[in-house]
């Protein structure tokens, strides 16, 4: 997701997910990233045959690390190597977003704008947009691993152009600050 979404689960309730990475979940869900990205779909939408099996399986799990197995070992395996686009996606993962979007175009063998399609057909995002996602991604790491983060210090190592840019950043993506999404308060830093 590459907006705050809030979701209200009950009191106790145990979650389990997957998150792909950029640019491998078509070949998982078998459904154009772009369909999905910011939105939410049933898994009978994405599965129909297996969803139903796959819940049961899920609603008698035991325990949290039994559900990640069933989820794991429900994924179907792709049949295919990752395609030039692909590994260009990948290596701009690698870079935390910091890698430049010609050059990445030049690594899929595609012209800037040939790459920015079929970006958006490989991982639901634009290179531009999924270069900022994992940019904040890389500055969120670096933050978790601070006792007490430098926001200064932290938006140039994660490459961003100012301080002011990542707050930007925190605010579309999480709808907080930094300072509230790290705080050591127990209500996050909101009250």
């Amino acid at each position: 997701m590459t907006a705050e979404r809030r979701f209200d689960f009950p009191a106790g309730a145990a979650l389990a997910g997957i998150r792909f990475r950029p640019g491998v979940a078509r070949a998982f869900l078998g459904v154009p990233p772009a369909e999905l990205t910011d939105g939410l779909a049933p898994l009978e939408d994405l599965w129909p045959r297996r969803a139903p099996e796959l819940a049961r399986q899920l609603d008698d799990a035991k325990s949290i690390p039994t559900a990640m197995g069933i989820l794991l070992r429900s994924l179907p395996r792709p049949a295919v190597a990752p395609n030039p686009v692909q590994r260009a996606i990948e290596a701009l993962a690698a870079s935390n977003g910091s890698a430049g979007l010609e050059s990445a175009a030049s690594q899929a063998n595609l012209s800037l704008r040939q790459f920015r399609r079929r970006c958006l057909e490989e991982s639901g995002l634009t290179p531009k947009r999924l270069s900022r996602v994992l940019r904040f991604r890389h500055a969120s790491r670096i933050a978790q691993a601070a006792g007490r983060p430098n926001w200064s210090d932290i938006a140039l190592e994660a490459g961003y152009f100012d301080q002011a840019h990542l707050i930007r950043d925190f605010h579309e993506f999480t709808g907080l600050t930094p300072m509230a999404v790290f705080s050591n308060r127990p209500d996050g830093g909101r009250g």
